[in-house]
C-alpha cells in the first residue's frame, strides 16, 4: 500500500507471540553485516561451572578456612562465596576457556608447543602426529594441517611395521625440530613440516657389552633436548641405557651411559623409564636425571663425565612400578617425580637422599606409563593430570593441590604440558582429544588467536569424505566428464593463481613411485648399475682386442699355443669330410 506522500508501506501479518511462524520470518532487510562477534564466540568457548571445580586437598586448610568464615543460613551468600571463589581461580590460572581439537582416534599420550607458541604436535596410540598451526584455525576449522607416520616409508617396502608414539618434543633452542620416540630402537628427529630428518642407528643386539653398541638395542621409552645446546639430545631406552647423541651424527652415539641395577633379580639391568635435562635460569652447571624400573633415581652431571652417577637414591619409587613422570624446576634445584606406586614426590638435588615431601597421588602407568608431571612457568606450581580426567595444580612447597578442575569426565588425563610465552595450558587425554586451556585476558596468541577470528564458510570440498584423491588414479569403471581432468600443461593451480607455462610440469608423486627407487639413486648407490643399460654382445666385444693382445689367464703359453687349421673342402665333398656315408 501506499500512503498519501507517496511513501510505501509493508504490510507484515499479524502472529501472536508464541506462533512458531515467527521463527521463519526476517527480523531485518538489506544487507547484514558480515563481522564475527567475537565475544559470542569467546563465550562459547567459555568453560561451564561444573568443570571449572575448586578443590583443597589439604583438611587442616579446609578446616581453618570453614572456622575463619563466618556462618550464614542465607542460601544467597553461600552462592556468591563460590562465585568470587570461581573467578578469583579464574584470573589466576589460565583455564576459564578451551579450544578442543579431535584429530586422534585413540589416545593422546605426548604434546609439544615450540618455543613460539605458534605450532602444536600431538602423539598418540594411534602411531600418528598430527601438526596444528594456530594461525590457519577459525573456530569452524579446528584441525591438523598434517598428519605424519614415522613408519610409512618401511611399511611401503616391506612388513606392516607401526608403532605407537611414546615422546615427543620441541627443541627448545631451534623451534625447527622435534625429538620424535616411538615404542621402537631407533628414534628420529622431524622438520616442524613432518620430514624425517634423520633416524639414529639401532645398536648390535648381540653384542652383551652396551658400551659397544653404536645405538638402543630394544625399545627406546623417552628422550629430551640438552639445555643449552641445539644439536644434542638424550634417549632412554628398556636395554638400560641412556644414549646422548648429535643430530648431525645419526650413525654413533656421541656417549652412552650404561645403567647398572643393584636391585636383587636384576642382572644388573633396569629399564629406564624416565629422562629430564635441566639447566639453572641463572647460569651454573646443568644435571641430568633419570629414573628406572626397579625404582632407582639417579643423577649425572650433565657435561660429563658419565662414568658413575654424582647421587644415586635407591628405592625412590617401589620397584617394578613405572616412574614415568620427571622434571627439573627451572633453577635447577627441585626435581619432581610421579611413580607407579600412587605417590608425588619432591626432591633437591643439593641434598638428593631423600624426599623433602611426599603426596599420594593415583597413577595410570600401568595403562599409560608415558603420563607426565611438569613444572609450570617460572616453576611456580606443577601441573599434572589424573585418572579421572582432573588437571590438578598443585604447590611447588608442599605438593597440594591448589586448583583442580575437570577437563575429561571419565578419561583420564595422560599429558600436560603448560607453555610460559603464550601461558596456555594443553591436555591430552585417552578418548583422543587435545584441550587447550585459555583465559582471554591472561593469554596471548595461541586459541585466543583462533578464538577471535571469523568462522570460515562451510564447503563440501572441507569434508574428505566427499572428495577424491586424483592423485591415486581412477578405476575402469568410472565416467570421466570431457574436460573435468586437469590438464599437464598450464591452467590454474589449486591456489588459484594461473600457472606459468614456461615452468616444467612437476609429476606428481603417486604411492607406486614412492616405492620405486629413481634412477638418479640406482646409478649411484648399486655398484656397475649401468651395465643394465648396455647391450651385453657389444660389452664383450669391447674387450676382443684386449684379450687376444694382452691374454691373462693363458700369457705363460702365449708362444705355443696351437693354431687352428681348417680343410680344404672340394665340389665333391660339399658336405665337409666329416660326412659320414649312409649304410644301405
Amino acid at each position: 500500500m501506499s500512503d498519501e506522500d507517496g511513501d510505501y508501506q509493508v504490510e507484515v501479518p499479524e502472529l501472536a507471540e508464541d506462533d512458531p511462524m515467527r521463527a521463519f520470518l526476517p527480523t531485518s532487510f538489506g544487507k547484514k553485516s558480515t563481522d564475527a562477534d567475537i565475544a559470542a564466540q569467546m563465550d562459547r568457548s567459555r568453560r561451564t561451572v561444573d568443570q571449572r571445580t575448586t578443590q583443597t586437598t589439604n583438611p587442616m586448610q579446609k578446616s581453618q578456612d570453614s572456622s575463619s568464615k563466618p556462618s550464614s543460613n542465607s542460601g544467597d551468600d553461600s552462592d556468591d562465596g563460590s562465585d568470587e571463589d570461581s573467578d578469583s581461580d579464574e584470573d589466576e590460572y589460565p583455564t576459564s576457556h578451551e579450544m578442543v581439537i579431535k584429530t586422534h582416534d585413540r589416545a593422546v599420550t605426548t604434546l609439544s608447543l615450540d618455543p613460539a607458541g605458534g605450532r602444536l604436535i600431538s602423539g598418540s596410540i594411534d602411531c600418528t602426529i598430527k601438526l596444528h598451526d594456530f594461525s590457519s584455525m577459525t573456530p569452524t576449522t579446528i584441525r591438523a594441517f598434517k598428519s605424519v607416520d614415522p613408519f610409512e616409508k618401511k611399511r611401503s617396502t616391506a612388513s606392516s611395521e607401526t608403532h605407537p608414539i611414546n615422546h615427543i618434543e620441541f627443541n627448545p633452542l631451534a623451534g625447527g625440530v622435534f625429538l620424535c620416540v616411538s615404542a621402537h630402537p631407533q628414534a628420529k628427529i622431524i622438520s616442524r613440516n613432518g620430514d624425517i630428518l634423520a633416524e639414529f642407528v639401532k645398536g648390535d643386539m648381540y653384542l652383551r657389552d652396551m658400551n659397544h653398541t653404536k645405538g638402543h638395542v630394544s625399545e627406546v621409552t623417552t628422550g629430551t633436548w640438552h639445555p643449552t645446546d641445539k644439536n644434542i639430545c638424550v634417549t632412554a631406552g628398556t636395554d638400560s641405557t641412556l644414549r646422548i647423541w648429535d643430530i648431525n651424527n645419526k650413525r654413533c652415539q656421541k656417549e652412552v651411559i650404561v645403567f647398572k641395577s643393584k636391585a636383587p633379580g636384576t642382572a644388573g639391568r633396569s629399564r629406564m623409564t624416565a629422562v629430564a635435562w635441566g639447566t639453572p635460569a641463572q647460569g651454573g652447571n646443568n644435571i641430568l636425571v633419570s629414573a628406572a624400573l626397579d625404582g632407582t633415581l639417579a643423577m649425572w652431571s650433565g657435561d660429563g663425565p658419565f662414568v658413575r652417577p654424582t647421587a644415586e637414591i635407591r628405592d625412590a619409587h617401589k620397584p617394578n612400578t613405572w616412574t614415568g613422570g620427571i622434571d627439573i624446576s627451572s633453577d635447577g634445584r627441585m626435581v619432581v617425580t610421579r611413580g607407579g606406586d600412587d605417590l608425588i614426590k619432591l626432591w633437591d638435588t643439593r641434598k638428593f637422599k631423600e624426599p623433602l615431601v611426599s603426596v599420594e597421588h593415583q597413577s595410570i602407568s600401568d595403562e599409560y606409563p608415558m603420563a607426565n608431571i611438569k613444572y609450570g612457568p617460572n616453576a611456580t606450581s606443577i601441573i599434572t593430570g589424573s585418572k579421572t580426567g582432573h588437571l590438578h595444580i598443585l604447590n611447588p612447597g608442599n605438593l597440594q593441590s591448589e586448583y583442580t578442575t575437570l577437563v575429561t569426565a571419565g578419561a583420564p588425563l595422560i599429558t600436560v604440558n603448560w607453555h610460559p610465552k603464550i601461558n596456555q595450558i594443553v591436555t591430552g587425554s585417552a578418548n583422543g582429544e587435545t584441550h587447550v586451556l585459555y583465559n582471554p585476558n591472561m593469554s596471548t596468541r595461541g586459541a585466543v588467536d583462533v578464538m577471535s577470528r571469523a568462522p570460515k564458510r562451510r564447503h563440501v570440498d572441507d569434508n574428505p569424505e566427499f572428495t577424491t584423491d586424483m592423485s591415486l588414479g581412477l578405476s575402469g569403471d568410472s565416467i570421466v566428464t570431457p574436460g573435468a581432468l586437469p590438464s599437464r600443461g598450464a591452467g590454474i593451480a589449486t591456489s588459484g593463481k594461473l600457472k606459468d607455462p614456461r615452468r616444467p610440469q612437476v609429476p606428481q608423486q603417486t604411492p607406486f613411485m614412492r616405492s620405486q627407487p629413481d634412477e638418479k639413486h640406482i646409478s649411484e648407490n648399486i655398484p656397475l648399475s649401468r651395465m643394465l643399460h648396455e647391450d651385453p654382445r657389444e660389452a664383450l666385444l669391447k674387450y676382443a682386442d684386449v684379450a687376444k693382445k694382452d691374454p691373462m689367464f693363458t700369457n705363460a703359453w702365449k708362444d705355443t699355443q696351437p693354431v687352428t687349421q681348417y680343410a680344404d673342402v672340394s665340389d665333391e665333398e660339399e658336405d665337409g669330410p666329416d660326412k659320414k656315408k649312409i649304410k644301405r
